[in-house]
């Protein structure tokens, strides 16, 4: 059996609007936006940074696991940084352009902008984001791009989108509802753009866990990404994708694609491994992916 490992990180010194740093546990990195001084409010190049971490993240096999958070105390992201976008050339009416050829600059634009986001959902590793104070907008998007989701008691939330002028078109409202499973809630939040708390994210079951700070919740992050990186990286890496293709796709197919996957999967050292661990009351020691 290999040994266990901290991951290596010297690929990921590079991106400027976040941090990647190693959480602790083994095999656990910690990905921080960091834009505090502006509530961590995105611009284009900080969610087309996102889109490049989260790609690389999946394929880096000394990671298997990732918490995913905001510097700061004021909040974990305000969502988009309106003075960016508004000066933002692709939103801007040009008469240079018919209707058809604007619309197709703009889906392109729209495109590139859901695939960042969606990288986190598509990252093979687990992630858990930890929500504090302000996570508004695209803050929504992104988490329920995670695969588990934590907040703090004094997280503020909303789907901010309907205030400036237009449908949430980066994730929200096609994961949002599948995410909680009640779709009154859901449209009342998103037509709205009303506010709404830790207690409430929690009853309709958009978070699992709610913590008293941000340390605390980063701290309970933490220690349960490293204990998902402590089990086998070709059984949980396996669920994630089982559990995402069963949201979306009927019950008939979902067994289907799980004996596909798991005739292959099967094969591996893994289950011996942990099977001979068990026996010998020992902790499971898993390779590399």
């Amino acid at each position: 059996m290999a040994q266990q490992q901290q991951p290596q990180l010297k690929g990921y010194t590079s991106y400027k609007h976040f941090n990647v740093t190693s959480a602790g546990p083994a095999f656990v990195v910690h990905v921080e936006i960091n834009r505090p001084a502006k509530l961590n409010a995105f611009s284009e190049a900080m969610w087309l940074e996102l889109g490049q971490i989260f790609r690389q993240l999946s394929s880096d096999p000394d990671v298997r696991a990732v918490v995913l958070s905001g510097a700061g105390d004021r909040g974990f992201t305000a969502g988009l940084d309106i003075h960016a976008a508004s000066s933002n050339n692709q939103l801007q009416s040009s008469g240079a352009l018919d209707v058809g050829r604007k619309a197709a600059q703009l889906r392109r634009y729209i495109t590139e902008f859901q695939d960042s986001i969606s990288a986190i959902e598509l990252c093979e590793k687990p992630v858990i984001v930890v929500l504090h104070a302000i996570s508004l907008g695209l803050a929504i998007d992104i988490a329920c791009a995670a695969d588990i989701r934590l907040c703090t008691r004094d997280v503020r939330l909303a789907v901010k989108e309907v205030d400036i002028g237009l449908a949430a078109d980066i994730g929200t409202l096609s994961r949002l509802p599948k995410a909680v499973g009640n779709f009154s809630w859901v449209k009342e939040v998103c037509m709205s753009a009303r506010e709404f708390g830790a207690t409430e994210a929690q009853q309709v079951g958009f978070v699992s866990q709610v913590l008293d700070s941000k340390v605390a919740a980063l701290d309970q992050a933490v220690k349960l990404a490293g204990l998902i990186a402590g089990k086998s990286p070709i059984a949980v890496q396996g669920t994630k994708e089982l559990l995402n293709h069963a949201r979306d796709h009927s019950v008939s197919e979902s067994l289907r694609y799980t004996t596909v996957w798991n005739s292959a999967a099967l094969q591996s050292r893994d289950m011996m491994d942990a099977l001979s661990a068990s026996v010998q009351k020992k902790k499971p020691v898993f390779s590399k992916l």
